[in-house]
């Protein structure tokens, strides 16, 4: 199919590479410098354009998308405070398609669903205390992460003596360091770590004064993310709507 990429940083590199070697072609690229290019014949004429910038461009990005009727695949972080119900009314009854995961990796979407399945089982043994740790790259500009906040929201959504999630301990990428995990009993701490080059750490660990179950997803590449990308592209040239990894990933 064809694909355009919005974002062509080391993500779209990457995305570009597993593209191309799954038989797919890029007929437009969009970055900061040539914005004007959402409205080129290309842009127009690709059938999903898969989408990875940052929290201030991303929602403008599908606006610009889908003024030219093409579906969007986003990995980007950071708008949903702001965007969601107005993203939830554009995709309504298929009018507009993006296919949103705040992780696009297999490993990750496994992950997640042993996250809520172990958030379950705990529900019953409230002598376990849960908190969470992610750690990115320093060049990460939100925190927590999209993913962490998901997994956050699956526990949350499945134990019942956690209502919100919130920031933890800070280590920034400057070497600074704030807050701590030392919250409410009904609060989930998300504790950040920005160090070196790391691609994506996350873990959940339940602890109590007799033991502790810590569960992990270290990612080694960003390989694995752009995989799961393009496997969304290829999913939602024949979907529509909003599109999460639940609906590709059945399990």
């Amino acid at each position: 199919m064809k694909i355009a990429l919005i974002g062509y940083g080391k993500m779209g590199h990457m995305i570009e590479q597993v593209a191309l070697a799954r038989g797919h072609e890029i007929v437009c690229k969009i970055d900061a410098d040539n914005q004007q290019d959402f409205d080129s014949e290309a842009f127009a004429k690709a059938d999903v354009a898969i989408e990875f910038t940052n929290p201030t461009a991303a929602y403008d990005n599908y606006l610009k998308a889908f003024s030219h009727n093409v579906k969007v695949v986003s990995g980007s972080t950071g708008w949903l405070k702001d965007h969601k119900a107005d993203v939830e009314a554009l995709t309504k009854d298929g009018k507009h398609t993006l296919f949103w995961a705040s992780n696009f990796s297999v490993g990750v979407a496994i992950f997640a669903a042993v996250n809520r399945y172990l958030a379950k089982i705990m529900n019953q043994f409230p002598q376990y205390d849960v908190t969470m740790e992610e750690t990115h790259h320093v060049h990460k500009l939100d925190a927590p992460s999209g993913t962490a906040i998901t997994l956050a929201e699956d526990i949350i959504g499945n134990l019942d003596r956690k209502t919100e999630w919130v920031k933890g301990f800070q280590h920034h990428a400057d070497g600074s360091e704030e807050g701590s995990n030392a919250v409410a009993p009904e609060e989930l701490p998300i504790a950040s770590i920005r160090r070196d080059e790391v691609a994506g750490i996350h873990s959940v660990t339940y602890d109590s004064e007799a033991d502790r179950i810590t569960i992990t997803h270290d990612a080694h590449s960003r390989e694995g993310f752009a995989l799961g990308a393009v496997l969304a592209a290829e999913y939602t040239q024949n979907h529509t709507g909003l599109l999460t990894t639940g609906d590709l990933f059945k399990f």
